[in-house]
């Protein structure tokens, strides 16, 4: 069974942009796969909460991610 684990900061991303990622996922793993694939493909978005989550050894939030764009 494909999965796919993803994790985005809270609030980032609203429900059609989740489902568009779910399909477009969808997709990828029966491209590589066959679509026998697909009805056993798991996608699991996750949202963490702002300041859960870090990079380059710095906690990362929501207010730094807008400085960085």
């Amino acid at each position: 069974m494909p999965f796919a684990n993803y994790k985005f900061p809270e609030g980032s991303l609203d429900a059609k942009q989740k489902e568009e990622i779910v399909h477009k996922t969808t997709d990828l793993f029966a491209s590589y796969f066959g679509e026998g694939v697909r009805p056993y493909t798991m996608v699991l978005i996750d949202e963490v909460v702002d300041g859960g989550f870090g990079r380059a050894d710095e906690v990362f939030d929501k207010a730094k991610m807008k400085e960085q764009s």
